[in-house]
């Protein structure tokens, strides 16, 4: 009973934590997951590649919240590997929680498609792991957004305090650039009480998102999240002369622009001039894939 699968990682287009709305696009990197189920095991045990003292909390509990639903009391083990970097607001908690799930979903035989009659719809595997990452402490909102973002691919906007999806598109851009600083942050330790206080832009930023203007949202909800945040605007100001549009990403640190790729490589040359890495990717219209 082993299935693998992979999920990517997500931008941000409005943050969440202000209002419980939010939006996320896919970015072509991923995190995939290993799942080894076995019917004589007590309990799921994970390994997270390159970090041997890693949290794996998150995995063992999407591999447990599959198994108490869809299987018959089956343990094993699961294990990930990420091209996604950790607390950088580029979804790897949602990318590893959405590989971790549908590969599951696979040792157990079970199709996952974005068909209604499949076995599991993504839109509900997708759940799974949202609810297992609330137990596991590691988000603050359930990160409904970014996690339907990875599962289903382009763009999402979400109620994520119903966990609701209110509206799916392909990619509103094809490349994006991503610059991510040395520092981390974690996203249960962001300060909810302070994005309550741009609770007006970010639901400026989500009805352009629901109106289809994705870039010009991202732009709003990045200066807002990054005062919100205590993070400098400068690389996002910097940008927009050159992008169509450019955000924090989740609570941060990395920043995230959308455009054509000629203009994206004169933001590259200025972000190159900072500390970090930067990275010219494609956005992705697929979501997570069973391998």
């Amino acid at each position: 009973m082993e299935g693998r699968a992979a999920a990517p990682g997500a931008g941000t287009v409005v943050n969440a934590l202000a209002t419980g709305r939010g939006s996320a696009f896919a970015l072509d990197f991923e995190t995939t997951a290993t799942v080894r189920l076995d019917p004589d095991a007590a309990t799921v045990s994970g390994t997270i590649a390159g970090a041997p003292d890693g949290d794996t909390t998150l995995i063992e509990r999407c591999v447990e919240r599959v198994v108490d639903r869809y299987g018959t009391d089956e343990g094993g083990v699961v294990e990930t590997t990420s091209e996604v970097p950790t607390a950088a607001g580029l979804k790897s908690s949602s990318a590893a929680a959405n590989a971790a799930v549908v590969a599951a979903l696979s040792a157990l035989g079970l199709e996952v498609a974005n068909d209604p009659d499949a076995d599991v719809t993504k839109t509900e595997a997708c759940r799974v792991g949202v609810r297992a990452a609330r137990e596991a402490g590691v988000t603050v909102t359930g990160a409904f957004d970014d996690a339907s973002a990875s599962m289903l691919g382009g763009v999402t906007v979400t109620d994520n305090t119903e966990d609701e999806l209110l509206a799916r598109d392909d990619p509103f851009a094809e490349h994006a650039l991503v610059w991510t600083p040395p520092e981390r942050a974690y996203s249960a330790d962001a300060d909810a009480s302070a994005c309550e206080q741009v609770a007006p832009m970010a639901e400026l930023a989500t009805d352009l998102a629901l109106d289809g203007d994705y870039a010009r949202a991202m732009t709003v909800n990045g200066l807002a999240f990054s005062a919100a945040l205590g993070f400098s605007a400068e690389p996002a100001v910097a940008a927009m002369a050159h992008c169509d549009g450019v955000s924090l990403s989740g609570t941060g640190p990395s920043v995230v622009a959308v455009g054509d790729r000629s203009d994206l490589a004169v933001v590259e040359e200025q972000w190159a001039d900072r500390d970090g890495a930067t990275r010219l990717v494609e956005t992705r219209k697929r979501g997570a894939r069973v391998l």
